[in-house]
Order: structure tokens, then C-alpha cells, then sequence
């Protein structure tokens, strides 16, 4: 009857919040970074018949505190609904279940079935987060590879140049679907084969770096057969022989580094059921105690008070004004000259938004891209993934940081030729200026929690290297750097651009 009222709780909360778990199973299919994600249902359901025999000996407690990790579960899919962060609404809907199985079964059978219960976090697709950090760290290994097998290479930020060709460590690239994998794969592995806590960790941290080094000397093989075959060759190379074998062999040498030193038996049991009984710990806790009425219909009411405090913030929305306008900056003009690569700044969802090319008549070109939303949700994010100067699928490639800007994001970015371009992005809210993301979303989360309406706007200004009339045009910095001393304090500026004041 317990494992019956338990899939019940769960096939409601799965209906109740579908739309989470349609997407996370859309991600799981679609993108190849998450497609290990499918094999991870059966594995749960394996892990959890290994400790059957174990688990069947004990006596299911409803159990209170479950309900509290349910109610922080439903608080943070609150605070995911309102900042747009999929993220969050994703390890929410997974935690839920979690918590709904604490609430039902009790500590005991929880502590019996902890791995599984835990392993259920792999469900939720996350890594796009690591891209660029990845991405930096397989161009600098790769240039290592590159100086050992005196191949000369230069490399600017994420690009690498030789004399036979042009290489960018793309996304696809950054080898981040491997990694995350292989967190999967290792934590499993080491559960599973392991006794010992010391060479549990030994095996995960091998299952972290080894994916990490691995990828840099695939990208480093890809420019070593290109050399001598051709840049065409040798990416049909790597994606055949890279993305089918390369890495499965990998794999194979991580688990045979680790075979010598897994310490469990085959046939040990996975859990100690008698220690479990016996434990006074959990005897204390277990005292904590529910009827299951009321923890099935504490559960419901988390999750309907956690949809219900969304739809109502959902309602809130700044008052717009009927259009926004550029203002003028003193010794500067509009300029109608074309960009040697062309920038389109994505700010999807946006209720105003304003594109502009300045000059100074003294070399400084800037570009112009503002935005202004009446509230942040699903598709209105100034500042989520491939959002702003960096569109997602775009021919432009981010490089490497840019110089520091007050209160702002700089990001040095590329496109074929290359060409490469500054941008330097500020966000703004209520009282809030800054480059950050994070510390937007914290912001609009407040804003939301609080159904206090606030419009947000998103400024970013750009420059080409080169651009400029005359030899040697100057540098992007100086360029918007020269801007920003002709419009004054920025926040001003912006709001006279959204009509604020």
C-alpha cells in the first residue's frame, strides 16, 4: 500500500507539473549532451530491485520532515517560474519526488534505498553552464599538445590559428557532453563497485579529470590530422572516429584504472538492512510521524499553492510606455555604415527595443543595442542563455573576457575572418545596476515573490576591432569608453531612453 500511495503522489506531481518534465524529456532526446539521461530510468529501477530483499524487511513510516523538503522543493520551482531559470524548475520537479518519498515511506526505508532516492538528480540535464570554462581549458591544452609535437599555433581565446588552417573549440567541442556523462557514469560506478568511501572518491575524481584531458587531446588529434589530410578530412575524422570510438575507449580505460581496486564482492548486498532496524538515529527520527491522509494531502497542497503563487505573480507586468526613443550624446551622430561582420543582438520577449550606430567623426564607431521588458518570465530573459550579444546558433563565437566595465558584462567575441567585436552588457531593474545575470534573476525572483511589478532593461554596447575612418582605427575599448564619457552616468541615460524620467 505505501509504494501504491507513493506512485499515486508521484503521478500527480508529474501531471501537476508536466510541462517540466515534458521539456527535461524533450532535452533528454534532443540534444546529444543529455541523451545518456534515457538510460537512466532503468538504472534507477535496477538500483532500486538490488536493494529490494533489504527494503522489503522493513516497516514504511509516513514521516513529516518529507513534507518540508517537498515545501522547499515547490519554493524553488517558485523562485525558477519567476527568474525563467529552467534550471531550477527542472531539479525542483525531481526534488519533489524525492521529498514525496521521504514523506511516504519514512527514514528507514529512505536509508535503504538512498542511492537511488540521490541517483534521481542525474535525471536533471545540466553542464551548458560549464561550456565556456571547458571551452577555455581544451584551447589551452590543446596549444600545450600543439608546443610538444612542435606544431606552431598561436591562440585567441577559444581560436586557434596555424598555418594550415583556422580552428575554433566550438561549443559541440568543449566536451562537456562527455563530462557529464561520465559524473553520471562514475557516480554509479562507484557505488556500485565500491565499499571504501577513500577509493569511491579516487574513482570520481578519475571520471572528472580524465574526460577533461581526454578532450584536449582530441582536439589537439583533429588539427594533427589536418595538417597532413586536410581541415576537411580531418572533421569528418573527428566526428566519426571522435564522436563514436574515441571516447567509448575512454571509458573503457577509466573502468580498467579503477577494476583492480573495487573492494565489493559481487553478490555483497548494497545496503546493511539489520544495521538500518538497529540504528537509534533512525528510531528517533522515525517518531516523527503523520497520518498518510494528511501527508497525501500536505503534498497536494504544496504543490497547488506553489502553482497558485506563480499564476498570480505571472499577472504582474511593469506599465509601458507607448514607444522608447534614442537620445541624443553630445558630439556623436548617427551612423549608417555597415559592420564588417554583422552583429544582431538577440533580447527575445522584449516589449520595446532600440538598435543604433554611433560615430564621433574622431575614428570611434559604437553599436547600440537596448531592450525593455514589463516583466521576466519564460522567453522574456534580458540575460538567459543565448540571449544579448551573444545569440544562440549565431556565427559569432565567444573569445575570452573582455577588459573590465563598471557594473557590466565585457565578453570579447569572434565571427569568421576573423573579425573580432567588444561588447559590454549592463542589466538593469529597480534599483539595480549590474553585468550579472545571477544577480538579476535574484532580483526579479524578489520582485516576483513580492508581485511587485518592475520593468528591466538590458543596455549593450559594442565595437569592432578596427572600425574607424584612417590608419590605425582605435581599439574597441577606447571607442565605447569615449561613448560613455559623452552620455554621462549611465543610468540616467537609460531611463531617458525608456522614458522612465
Amino acid at each position: 500500500m505505501p509504494l501504491i500511495q507513493l506512485a499515486a503522489a508521484w503521478l500527480v506531481l508529474i501531471v501537476l507539473f508536466l510541462g517540466d518534465w515534458r521539456d527535461m524529456a524533450w532535452q533528454w532526446w534532443d540534444s546529444s549532451t543529455y541523451n545518456h539521461i534515457l538510460l537512466i530510468p532503468p538504472i534507477l529501477v535496477w538500483l532500486a530491485l538490488q536493494r529490494a530483499n533489504e527494503t522489503a524487511q522493513l516497516v514504511p513510516r509516513a514521516w513529516w520532515p518529507g513534507l518540508l523538503v517537498t515545501g522547499g522543493a515547490v519554493f524553488l520551482w517558485v523562485l525558477g517560474e519567476f527568474s525563467g531559470l529552467n534550471l531550477a524548475r527542472q531539479l525542483a520537479v525531481v526534488v519533489m519526488l524525492q521529498g514525496a518519498a521521504l514523506a511516504l515511506l519514512g527514514p528507514r526505508v529512505a536509508a535503504a534505498q538512498l542511492f537511488p532516492l540521490g541517483y534521481m538528480l542525474t535525471l536533471v540535464p545540466f553542464g551548458d553552464e560549464l561550456i565556456p570554462f571547458l571551452q577555455t581549458i581544451t584551447a589551452k591544452l590543446t596549444m600545450v599538445l600543439l608546443a610538444l609535437s612542435q606544431i606552431p599555433a598561436t591562440v585567441d581565446g577559444v581560436f586557434i590559428t596555424t598555418r594550415f588552417g583556422y580552428f575554433e573549440v566550438a561549443e559541440a567541442c568543449s566536451g562537456v557532453k562527455f563530462l557529464i556523462a561520465m559524473i553520471a557514469y562514475g557516480a554509479l560506478v562507484s557505488n556500485v563497485c565500491f565499499a571504501s568511501w577513500g577509493r569511491r572518491a579516487g574513482f570520481m575524481a578519475l571520471s572528472l579529470v580524465v574526460p577533461v584531458l581526454a578532450n584536449g587531446v582530441r582536439a589537439w588529434g583533429t588539427i594533427f590530422i589536418a595538417r597532413s589530410r586536410g581541415i576537411a578530412f580531418a572533421a569528418s575524422f573527428d566526428h566519426i572516429f571522435y564522436g563514436w570510438v574515441f571516447f567509448a575507449v575512454v571509458m573503457g580505460l577509466v573502468m580498467a584504472a579503477g577494476w583492480r581496486f573495487f573492494d565489493r564482492e559481487v553478490d555483497a548486498p548494497l545496503v546493511d538492512g539489520a544495521a538500518i532496524e538497529a540504528s537509534p538515529l533512525l528510531a528517533r527520527l522515525e517518531r516523527m510521524a503523520l497520518p498518510v491522509p494528511m501527508v497525501l494531502g500536505g503534498l497536494a497542497a504544496l504543490a497547488l499553492a506553489g502553482l497558485a503563487w506563480s499564476a498570480a505573480a505571472s499577472r504582474i507586468a511593469a506599465p509601458m510606455p507607448d514607444y522608447i526613443a534614442l537620445p541624443d550624446v553630445p558630439g556623436w551622430h548617427l551612423d549608417d555604415s555597415a559592420a564588417k561582420a554583422e552583429w544582431h543582438p538577440l533580447h527575445s520577449g522584449a516589449d520595446h527595443r532600440l538598435v543604433a550606430r554611433y560615430a564621433d567623426g574622431k575614428g570611434h564607431t559604437v553599436d547600440l543595442s537596448f531592450a525593455l521588458y514589463a516583466a521576466q518570465g519564460d522567453g522574456k530573459e534580458a540575460g538567459g542563455f543565448g540571449e544579448g550579444a551573444l545569440p544562440l546558433g549565431s556565427r559569432w563565437a565567444w573569445e575570452e573576457p573582455g577588459p573590465a566595465f563598471a557594473d557590466a558584462k565585457s565578453d570579447v567575441i569572434q565571427a569568421p575572418g576573423p573579425v573580432h567585436r567588444l561588447a559590454v552588457t549592463w542589466l538593469r531593474t529597480g534599483d539595480l545596476l549590474t553585468g550579472s545575470n545571477t544577480r538579476l534573476k535574484l532580483a526579479n525572483m524578489e520582485d516576483r515573490l513580492l508581485l511587485r511589478p518592475r520593468a528591466t532593461m538590458a543596455l549593450i554596447l559594442s565595437a569592432e576591432a578596427g572600425t574607424g575612418t584612417g590608419e590605425g582605427a582605435p581599439p574597441p575599448e577606447a571607442a565605447i569608453r569615449s561613448f560613455l564619457a559623452a552620455t554621462g552616468p549611465i543610468v540616467p541615460w537609460m531611463d531617458r531612453m525608456a522614458r522612465v524620467r
